[in-house]
């Protein structure tokens, strides 16, 4: 029985990409089907790479960011590069670069020159702060834009600011650009017209910050950072058990409260103070919310604490480790892992994508090794043996 046809089967993308923004977009549209044509640097390739070597000798962030593709290595500063490249664009739906500000208009691959050269290709063009205003020259690596958008000045404690402990910035980028693509090709479908996509690091995370943003605009100044705990709800955060166990759960209405007040902390009047009647009031007098749980939490272990909370029906959890994360009981029972091939032929476990189209199973393909593809997509340009050793010879591939 053959497997039904994935959602983006047919589409073709080219991406001259590295790091993890744009990776991150066309892994997702690999995985629904795209044909992507990952474009690297001869030898070398895309320098996230060698971020690390800790699976099975290659970098965690590339295997995670690039299976389902094709590695093709060019050297675009070569006439004959730049021309194979072209010779993909002519066939291609989508085109994805988040190359160092200005190397694309270098390169000929500026928006205006693509469309006004191939005018049903989608161009989508990821960048630090955007290719026009004052910063549209300015490198951005994640925690920069984690610093200009103020995320770390929320992240941390009192004492010390912290960075997310992921590429929060990139992966915004990478989620915007995948669903501007998958606009842009709709929109294709249904007008016949190609419209670029742009996404920036820095707007695409200067979203994610709009409900502090708010707080701090209208309400004078901006969120506490509070380390685990929430800066406008309270209770919510990690209390420690008598075990030594970190619990964390959270009370989002007065409904909850003063079922945690009856049946958890065994203090029903602690709902009608007004210390405590209202979030609002919670948060105003955070340390002696704070003071009532934690004396309750510390006299139970935590698999008793969270067997009484989720008995009341309050939001809780342990807090785990990576290590409990991948062995996770949801993950196994929803059959949630599935093994890909890295280079060299190893198998490692994937997470499958957490968008499920019922009758549509994702593409789990390898990780390719550099330039895996480049003989086997240079021949279907029409290149034969002898054009592509010589360009092999050349150093072009």
């Amino acid at each position: 029985m053959s497997l039904p046809q994935r959602p983006l089967s047919g589409i073709t993308v080219v991406s001259l990409e590295q790091a993890v923004a744009a990776p991150f977009a066309t892994r997702q549209l690999a995985d629904l089907g795209a044909r992507v044509i990952k474009v690297e640097r001869p030898g070398e390739g895309d320098f996230a790479r060698r971020y690390d070597t800790t699976v099975h000798g290659h970098s965690s962030y590339f295997v995670w960011l690039n299976r389902s593709k094709e590695s093709l290595t060019l050297d675009l500063k070569d006439p004959r590069g730049r021309e194979v490249l072209h010779q993909l664009l002519g066939g291609a739906d989508v085109f994805v670069q988040n190359l160092a500000p200005g190397a694309a208009d270098r390169l000929g691959l500026d928006v205006e020159a693509l469309t006004g050269r191939y005018p049903r290709l989608i161009p989508c063009t990821i960048s630090g702060y955007g290719t026009s205003g004052p910063w549209a020259d300015r490198k951005a690596y994640d925690l920069l834009v984690q610093c200009q958008t103020g995320l770390v000045s929320l992240t941390g404690t009192a004492e010390e600011t912290a960075r997310a402990g992921i590429s929060v910035a990139d992966i915004a980028a990478g989620m915007y650009a995948y669903s501007g693509i998958l606009t842009a090709l709709f929109t294709r479908a249904t007008t016949g017209t190609a419209h670029p996509v742009e996404v920036s690091l820095f707007e695409a995370l200067a979203e994610w910050m709009g409900q502090p943003a708010y707080y701090t605009e209208h309400g004078g100044t901006q969120p506490p950072r509070l380390g685990a705990q929430h800066a406008t709800i309270a209770p919510y955060g990690t209390y420690t058990a008598a075990d030594g166990q970190d619990v964390l759960f959270s009370i989002q209405n007065e409904r909850e409260w003063a079922v945690l007040c009856a049946d958890f902390l065994g203090r029903p009047e602690l709902t009608d103070d007004p210390r405590f009647a209202t979030g609002s009031a919670r948060v105003a007098h955070r340390d002696e919310v704070n003071a009532v749980v934690a004396e309750r939490v510390a006299r139970s272990d935590a698999t008793e604490i969270l067997k009484d909370l989720e008995g009341i029906g309050i939001a809780c959890a342990g807090v785990n480790d990576v290590a409990a994360f991948l062995d996770h009981p949801v993950l196994a029972a929803r059959d949630r892992w599935q093994d890909v091939a890295v280079p060299g032929g190893a198998m490692v476990r994937a997470l499958l994508p957490p968008a499920d189209l019922a009758g549509l199973p994702a593409r789990m393909g390898p990780v390719p090794a550099v330039g895996e593809h480049t003989e086997a997509i240079l021949g279907e340009l029409g290149r034969d043996a002898a054009d592509i050793a010589a360009l092999r010879a050349d150093a072009v591939i």
